[in-house]
């Protein structure tokens, strides 16, 4: 879809003012700005208006200022049900989106004219009505099959769902539900994504950043992500080219502090903390969505990882997981299924590895590896078999968690809920004759289910010869679930009705926002940096393996 361009008309007389709206060179990428900063007012009163101006490797900074944008409600967009409206829209590649303060650039889902991020449920915005009457919902800065924008330094807040595929934040959306990758290239850094508003869960919030039907390369770094209905962050569909690093991020009060559906191949998750999540994070295979199943961490192309010196290049590191014990965030569908107290579940994945991580404080178990059972039709014509399952009666389609390795990670005071099998970590199998997960160097005072775990199953790389449903693991998890009956005595904490925490309002900011910006008088020193890194030019052509080669990781 082609937005409408304006011309930026530039009189020589004129050249100091515009300098507030483009570069000094016309041939070059031009400085767009909106709002005001340091008493500087810029061209543009929206973000939407800087966006439609915007050309292939523009830059559209934005001032201090609770913009409520709404570009949705204004002219059509695309297929609502593909995800295709925001009230930011961007279909122009190559663009840089930089607030020149996080916590103080606030893109606002809340109708015009109502405070900053408001809780009254008078100043929701519930989107325009579909062809059925009914609100679609909305997106907040939505970027439809454009390679390689930049959203950085900002803060989006209360964007809501509805009938059409809404409620995201901020969404990189590469042809939501094609089965395809429709965009290649992604970057976001120092954002906060939160809402604080929950009426029920046909409206409620679904993810706070959230990649899908896209490839890498790809940076997220700095994120903030808090009562989102689904997860704080997601990557999904994206055919083993996901080639995407998340670090120094911090998810909490969501059903799940991460999730990922069918993401595979380089993904590398490290120096973060998930924290008073419902679930802190699930990686899974589904055959009923967000297509291609499996869920693969297995480096693309057959190649090695410079990391794990394995096949497996989805690689969680060097994060912190603890008090993962959360029944009153929002949930909703698969999400509503995270094992309250868990610090992850690895669902039906494989070739993924966990290493070096401090799981603590998880009232169920630290880490889990089960299968993901997907009772609904195959989509985008995959099948169960495809997709690495297999058809159990009254299940459905029944993937394995498999080739997945825990590696060297530390264990402290997880199981406090004291069922039987509640413990550092846990795995469920269903079927023989598949790769085999192995537990090696992991310290677990809190002990594993099924016991020995450890020992039984520490050499990788063999076939397992029978299923083990981990003895009385498998019926603790359909009842902490929900997905079953609850043994006799079984105690996990209920949910009392869903509590939203506030909006931080002092998370770091990027320590230079006119870093790597072309010179205009908002940044009259202009920058050679990159103070978003990972976030640079130099990540976006050298990409996750270039970020190790360069020892930047």
């Amino acid at each position: 879809m082609h937005q409408r361009r304006v011309p930026v008309v530039v009189a020589t007389v004129l050249l100091g003012a515009a300098l507030s709206a483009c570069s000094s060179s016309s041939a070059g990428p031009r400085v767009l700005t909106v709002g005001t900063y340091h008493g500087r007012a810029g061209k543009y009163a929206s973000v939407q208006a800087a966006v439609r101006a915007a050309r292939p490797g523009d830059w559209i900074l934005i001032g201090p200022g609770d913009y409520h944008e709404t570009a949705d409600a204004h002219g059509a967009q695309g297929s609502p049900h593909a995800g295709q409206i925001g009230g930011v829209y961007v279909t122009t590649p190559r663009i840089h989106i930089r607030g020149m303060d996080r916590n103080s650039v606030v893109i606002d889902g809340t109708k015009p004219g109502s405070p900053r991020c408001s809780a009254n449920p008078l100043d929701q915005n519930f989107g325009p009505a579909g062809a059925d009457g009914k609100a679609l919902g909305r997106n907040g800065i939505l970027v439809w099959k454009a390679d390689d924008v930049y959203v950085d330094n900002l803060t989006v807040c209360d964007f809501l769902a509805g009938t059409g595929a809404s409620g995201n934040q901020i969404w990189w959306n590469g042809g939501n539900d094609s089965g395809r990758l429709g965009m290649k290239g992604y970057w976001g850094s120092y954002l906060t994504a939160t809402s604080t508003f929950f009426r029920d869960e046909a409206t409620a919030p679904q993810y706070g950043i959230f990649a899908n039907n896209a490839a890498g390369p790809a940076a997220l770094d700095h994120l903030y992500a808090s009562n989102m209905n689904d997860s704080g962050a997601y990557v999904g569909a994206c055919e083993q080219a996901c080639d995407v690093t998340i670090d120094h991020s911090k998810f909490e009060y969501n059903a799940l502090g991460y999730s990922g559906t069918n993401s595979g191949g380089a993904v590398l998750i490290q120096n973060s903390e998930f924290d008073h999540n419902q679930d802190g994070l699930d990686t899974n295979t589904q055959i009923a969505g967000d297509a291609p199943a499996p869920q693969n961490g297995a480096c693309r192309g057959g190649a090695e990882s410079p990391i794990t010196h394995t096949v497996s290049c989805w690689v969680f590191r060097d994060n912190s997981v603890h008090d993962n014990n959360n029944p009153d965030a929002p949930s909703s569908g698969g999400a509503a299924a995270g094992p309250v107290g868990t610090g992850m579940t690895v669902s039906g994945g494989t070739n993924d590895t966990v290493t070096g991580n401090h799981f603590y404080d998880n009232g169920a178990w630290g880490v889990l590896f089960v299968p993901y059972a997907d009772s609904n039709p195959p989509t985008n014509g995959q099948t169960c078999t495809g997709g690495g399952g297999q058809q159990l009666p009254g299940l459905g389609c029944v993937l394995d968690p498999k080739g997945d390795a825990l590696l060297g990670n530390t264990f402290d005071h997880n199981g406090s809920f004291g069922n039987p099998s509640n413990s550092d970590f846990g795995q469920i199998t269903l079927f023989p004759h598949e790769a085999v997960n192995c537990y090696q160097g992991n310290a677990a005072p809190d002990g594993t289910a099924p016991a020995n775990l450890q020992q039984l199953q520490r050499s990788c790389g063999s076939t397992t010869t029978a299923s083990n449903t981990g003895g009385a693991l498998l019926s603790q998890v359909l009842c902490d679930t929900h997905l079953g009956r609850c043994p006799a005595g079984a105690r996990y904490p209920k949910p009392t009705g869903v509590v939203l925490q506030a909006l931080p309002t002092d998370l770091a900011s990027m320590p230079d926002p006119c870093a790597g910006v072309p010179r205009t008088d908002w940044c009259p020193a202009g920058s050679s940096g990159d103070g978003s890194a990972p976030t640079g030019p130099a990540a976006g052509a050298a990409g996750w393996w270039g970020y190790v080669r360069s020892g930047r990781l």
